[in-house]
C-alpha cells in the first residue's frame, strides 16, 4: 500500500512538472516570437535610415536572446549613423566585454578603436594593440598596424598639420614600421594610400626599398605620377620591373621598353617571379608582333624568367615545333612551375602518334610526380583511353578521374565512355532546384535566425572564413554574377569535392532565366542545359555585361552579329541588355551555328568562341578520330578551354539537376 502511495505522489509531481515546463515552453516560445519580430522591425528601421527608431528597437531584443549580442552590435551601428560615437562606443564595448566569444566582438572592438581614434587614442590604441596581439592575420589586425602608425603621428602633428619639433626618433621609427608593415602585407589595401601619405610626412631617412614599396601602393591607386616620382627615389635594380608597369600605365612606352630591356638584360634575378612575368609580357605587348617580342627577349636571354619566355615560345608554335618545344623546356627546366602544362604537351602528343607504349610511360610518371596538377584528370583520362584502344582495362581509370575529379570536364567525358555515349549530350532537360541556404545542417541556432530574418550583414560578418554563405548572401541580395564566381572559386579550392546533393553546387551552378532558355531552345532544338551553360561561362548571368570589344548581354553577342541573326530570321524590337531578347538572339544564333556545322554541338560551341570559318579549317587540316582529339588539338587556346568550360558546366548541370 505504501509504494501506491508513493507511486501516486511521484505520478502528480511528474503531472506538474510536465504542466510547468509546458507553460514555460508556451512562454519561450513567445518570447522568441515577440524579439524575432522586434528585431525584424529593428532591422527595417535600419534599412530606411530610421536610425533612432531602429536603436530602440534592438534594445528592447531580449536579454535572454541568442540575438541579443547581435541587437547591441546593431546599436552601435545605429549610433555612428546617428553621429553619436559616444554611444557607439558603450555599445560596442559592452558586447566585446560581455560576448568575447561572438565572432562580432573582434568587428565590435576595432569599431571602437576608430571612433576613439580622436577623441581618446589612449584608449584606441590599447583596442588596437589588443587586436594586433590576438587576431595578427586578420584584415582588423592589418589595419590596426596602419591606425596605430597613425595615432603616433597625430600626437606628434600641431594644428596646422605640421610636425612637432619635440617628435622623439623612436617614435617615428615605431611608426613608420607601422605603416611598412602594412604596405608590405596589402600594398592595395584600403588604408594604404593614406599610409604613404603619414609616411611621407614623417621626413625621416626613408631607404630606397621603403621608396619602392610606397611607390607600389601609388601605383596600385592609379597615381603613376606620384609612384614615378617615387621610384626615382628607388634602386634601379630593382624598381625597374615598376618602372615598367608605371611607365606603360602613363603612356610612356618607350620609357616603358627601355626599363623591360635594361631589367631583363641585367637586374631580373633582383625581383619576384610575377614581377618580371608582368615585366615580359609588357615587353610583348610593345613589339611589332609576339613573334618577334619572344625572339627578342631570347637574344637578351634574361636567366631568370626564360622558362617563362619559352613556354610563350612553345604556345605560339604549332605541330612537330610545338613539341619538341616543350621537349626544351622541360628537359632543360624540370622543376620550373611550366614543366607540368610542358609534360601534358608531351603526352598528348605521343598519343596523337598512336605510340600507346611511350604515353603509358610518360602519363604513369606524371601522375606520380604531379599528382596534384590541373592536368592529372587529362592525363588519368587518356590512360583510360589508351588502354580503352589495347583493350585493356580501361574503366578503372574512367571511374577514378568521376571519383577525384567529379565536377571536371574529363569526367564528363570519361561517364560518356563509361556508357558508351557516342554524342557529346546525355539530357536535353533538367529539373531545376532554386539556390537555398548553402547547408542542410546548421551548428549554431543564431546563423538559423539570422538566416530566417534576413540579416545578411551580420551573417556575412559572422560567417565571413565562409565563402559559400559570402556566394548566398550575395545571392539573396540580388548580385547573382558575383555569386556565383565567389561559389566557383570556392569549389575549386577544396582539395575533396563534396557530392552532387551538396547544397553548395547549386551556388556554383545556379539556374537562372530556365523557362526563357527552355522555351526558345524547344522551339529551335537546343538542347536547354547546354544552352544555360553557354549562358553561365559567357557571362555568369550578368544580363548588363559588356566586354571590352562590345559583346553584350547574357550570352555576350556581338551588335553586328545580332543585328546580322535579327535581319535573317525576321526578329524585330530587340535590345541585348533584356534577358528575354538576349536569349532568344543567342539561340538563333546557336542554332544556325549547329545547322552550318552539320549538327555537331561540340563544333558549335567552339565557333560560338572561335567562329564557324575557323572551326572548318581544323577539322579539315587536323588528324583526329573522334570528339577528345578534336579538342585537344585546337589551335587556339582560349576556344580549346572555352569548350571545356562549357561542356564542364553542362556535365554539372546535368550531375547536380538530373535527378538520379
Amino acid at each position: 500500500m505504501k509504494r501506491k502511495k508513493n507511486n501516486g505522489i511521484a505520478g502528480i509531481i511528474l503531472l506538474w512538472l510536465i504542466i510547468i515546463g509546458s507553460v514555460c515552453f508556451g512562454i519561450f516560445n513567445n518570447l522568441s516570437e515577440k524579439t524575432n519580430g522586434t528585431y525584424s522591425n529593428a532591422l527595417k528601421a535600419f534599412s530606411t535610415r530610421h536610425y533612432q527608431n531602429s536603436y530602440y528597437l534592438f534594445s528592447k531584443v531580449s536579454l535572454f536572446s541568442p540575438l541579443k549580442p547581435i541587437a547591441v552590435y546593431h546599436q552601435g551601428e545605429c549610433a555612428e549613423k546617428l553621429g553619436d560615437s559616444d554611444a557607439a562606443v558603450k555599445q560596442y564595448s559592452f558586447l566585446f566585454n560581455n560576448y568575447p566569444s561572438n565572432p562580432l566582438s573582434l568587428r565590435a572592438r576595432y569599431l571602437a578603436a576608430q571612433q576613439l581614434v580622436k577623441k581618446n587614442p589612449h584608449r584606441a590604441s590599447k583596442y588596437f594593440k589588443k587586436i594586433l596581439k590576438n587576431n595578427p592575420d586578420t584584415d582588423y589586425g592589418l589595419a590596426s598596424e596602419y591606425y596605430l602608425g597613425k595615432i603616433i603621428v597625430n600626437k606628434y602633428t600641431d594644428k596646422n598639420g605640421k610636425l612637432k619639433p619635440n617628435f622623439p626618433h623612436s617614435e617615428k621609427l615605431k611608426a613608420e614600421n607601422y605603416f611598412r608593415d602594412y604596405l608590405t602585407k596589402a600594398p592595395a589595401g584600403r588604408l594604404a594610400f593614406s599610409a604613404v601619405n603619414a609616411w611621407l610626412k614623417l621626413d625621416n631617412n626613408v631607404n630606397q626599398k621603403d621608396y619602392l614599396l610606397m611607390a607600389k601602393t601609388a601605383y596600385a591607386f592609379a597615381d603613376y605620377k606620384k609612384s614615378q616620382e617615387l621610384l626615382q627615389k628607388s634602386a634601379i635594380s630593382e624598381a625597374w620591373a615598376q618602372q615598367v608597369k608605371t611607365s606603360y600605365a602613363m603612356g610612356d612606352f618607350s620609357h616603358a621598353k627601355y626599363y623591360a630591356n635594361l631589367g631583363l638584360r641585367k637586374y631580373s634575378k633582383y625581383v619576384q617571379e610575377d614581377e618580371l612575368h608582368d615585366a615580359i609580357e609588357t615587353y610583348i605587348d610593345l613589339s611589332p608582333s609576339k613573334n618577334e617580342g619572344i625572339n627578342q627577349l631570347y637574344s637578351i636571354s634574361p636567366t631568370k624568367g626564360r622558362d617563362y619566355v619559352m613556354n610563350l615560345k612553345c604556345k605560339i608554335l604549332s605541330g612537330n615545333s610545338a613539341v619538341s618545344c616543350y621537349n626544351s623546356l622541360y628537359t632543360y627546366y624540370p622543376k620550373s612551375d611550366f614543366a607540368t602544362e610542358a609534360l601534358a604537351h608531351i603526352f598528348i602528343s605521343k598519343i596523337k602518334l598512336r605510340d600507346y607504349s611511350s604515353a603509358q610511360k610518360i602519363g604513369h610518371g606524371y601522375l606520380k610526380k604531379f599528382p596534384d596538377s590541373k592536368f592529372s584528370p587529362m592525363i588519368t583520362f587518356w590512360l583510360g583511353k589508351v588502354n580503352e584502344a589495347k583493350h585493356k582495362d580501361s574503366a578503372s581509370y574512367y571511374n577514378k578521374v568521376i571519383s577525384k575529379y567529379p565536377d571536371s570536364y574529363y569526367a564528363y567525358r570519361a561517364y560518356l565512355r563509361l556508357k558508351h555515349m557516342q554524342g557529346p549530350l546525355i539530357l536535353s532537360n533538367i529539373n531545376p532546384q532554386p539556390v537555398v541556404y548553402p547547408y542542410s545542417y546548421v551548428n549554431k541556432s543564431m546563423v538559423v535566425n539570422l538566416v530566417k530574418l534576413n540579416d545578411y550583414d551580420a551573417l556575412n560578418e559572422i560567417c565571413k572564413n565562409d565563402d559559400f554563405i559570402k556566394s548566398w548572401v550575395l545571392y539573396e541580395k540580388g548580385d547573382y554574377t558575383h555569386s556565383v564566381i565567389v561559389a566557383r572559386d570556392a569549389m575549386d579550392n577544396l582539395d575533396v569535392k563534396p557530392d552532387k546533393y551538396d547544397l553548395r553546387w547549386r551556388l556554383v551552378y545556379p539556374v537562372y532565366y530556365y523557362n526563357i532558355v527552355k522555351y526558345y531552345s524547344d522551339n529551335l532544338g537546343n538542347n536547354v542545359p547546354l544552352m544555360l551553360s553557354l549562358m553561365r561561362e559567357e557571362s555568369h548571368f550578368d544580363s548588363q555585361a559588356k566586354s571590352e570589344v562590345g559583346a553584350s548581354g547574357l550570352m555576350q553577342l556581338m551588335p553586328s552579329t545580332a543585328s546580322e541573326i535579327a535581319r535573317r530570321h525576321g526578329l524585330l524590337g530587340y535590345s541585348l541588355f533584356n534577358p528575354n531578347s538576349n536569349i532568344m538572339l543567342g539561340n538563333y544564333y546557336y542554332s544556325d551555328l549547329r545547322s552550318f556545322l552539320s549538327g555537331f554541338d561540340v563544333s558549335a560551341v567552339a565557333a560560338y568562341n572561335g567562329g564557324a570559318g575557323a572551326i572548318q579549317r581544323w577539322k579539315s587540316s587536323l588528324y583526329y578520330n573522334d570528339t577528345d582529339e578534336f579538342v585537344e588539338q585546337i589551335p587556339y587556346e582560349e576556344t580549346q578551354d572555352y569548350v571545356k568550360k562549357v561542356f564542364r558546366s553542362y556535365w554539372n548541370y546535368i550531375r547536380i539537376y538530373s535527378g538520379e
